[in-house]
């Protein structure tokens, strides 16, 4: 798998995701937030849909998506998990 850079994350305890946005110059950190079942999957299954639209969210408001590790989720690394899942997208 491709390894992404690596930023420090002031992670709350049971955080999964962070949505990082710069601003005029400063950097915002919030956590991605789940309900308690879709964490628990997320945290077993990154791959899965409803984890993939909560990052996609951040991503699309100008923000870039980081695991409470600190490693960047990048499209790369979502192209990865879309070979392991069978997607259908209606249009």
């Amino acid at each position: 798998m491709i390894s992404a850079p690596k930023l420090m994350i002031a992670a709350p305890p049971n955080a999964l995701y962070f949505c990082v946005v710069s601003v005029a110059g400063v950097r915002k950190q919030t956590s991605i937030q789940f309900a308690p079942k879709v964490e628990e999957l997320c945290a077993k299954h990154p791959e899965m849909s409803p984890c993939q639209y909560e990052r996609n969210v951040c991503r699309g408001s100008g923000g870039r998506v980081y695991a409470a590790s600190g490693e960047e989720i990048t499209m790369a690394m979502e192209a990865e998990y879309d070979k392991r899942v069978l997607r259908v997208q209606l249009r």
